[in-house]
């Protein structure tokens, strides 16, 4: 299999304007998870796809490869497969630009799930141990079947603990994808579904159209940054 990943970068960010070309130690927040991602060394090929001129030249600058976006798009899947319908590639791997602590073992998992030709989507699931994630809408919490498919995304607490003594376990989700070639395109020419758009979690349009999402768990201790309080939060890891 040819496998390559693609990194979504918007400047604009909604919650958090420009947080991509924040610095962090001596990088920005893009360039890390660039350089991160091309250092695992399991990909044909890596790429940001942005639609800044700023983040574009941060990364050809330092000897990176970058696509600009052609057209405006809603989420990070239309963005990489616009870039991924010229690419030659049978699995593309969707790494979030906000994810600068990115590393191997995370992304080594989500390949090896392509082994089994029937999986056409995967992502990454960590248990939450800190109460305080259940409750933070930012935090995406996943629940699977028993062969580790994903039954729902919401940025609502579940499963729903109804009784004190039933024991709940709570998975939130990594923002890491893998998709066959077909099926990322086959996403962007499905509408936006019910359930996405009251979610706001573009993960559910698969789910809505009948494809199954392959969760793999993982102990990745890496920040994803939303706002400013998770950049100082990056810093201190870093």
């Amino acid at each position: 299999m040819k496998i390559i990943a693609l990194i979504p970068a918007r400047y604009a960010a909604t919650r958090f304007p420009g947080k991509l070309m924040m610095p962090l130690g001596h990088k920005t927040i893009i360039r890390h998870t660039y350089d991160n991602t091309v250092a695992t060394g399991l990909f044909d090929e890596v790429n940001v796809v942005t639609d800044s001129e700023i983040i574009f030249k941060e990364i050809i600058s330092g000897g990176g490869k970058a696509i600009m976006s052609r057209r405006p798009h809603e989420s990070g899947s239309d963005r990489i497969a616009e870039a991924a319908e010229d690419l030659d590639a049978e699995v593309v791997v969707n790494v979030q630009g906000d994810e600068p602590f990115i590393n191997k073992p995370v992304l080594e998992k989500i390949v090896s799930c392509f082994n089994d030709k029937n999986v056409q989507v995967a992502s990454v699931m960590q248990q939450i141990n800190d109460p305080s994630q259940l409750t933070n809408p930012n935090i995406v919490k996943v629940v699977v079947d028993k062969n580790g498919d994903a039954l729902y995304f919401s940025r609502a607490v579940i499963p729903y603990q109804r009784d004190a003594d039933a024991t709940a376990v709570y998975y939130k989700h990594i923002g890491v994808y893998a998709f066959r070639k077909k099926t990322l395109l086959d996403f962007t020419r499905w509408p936006v579904a019910k359930l996405e758009a009251i979610e706001k979690l573009e993960q559910l349009r698969y789910l809505e159209n009948g494809i199954k999402i392959k969760m793999v768990i993982t102990d990745f201790s890496g920040v994803g940054i939303d706002s400013p309080e998770d950049l100082e939060k990056a810093k201190r890891l870093l």
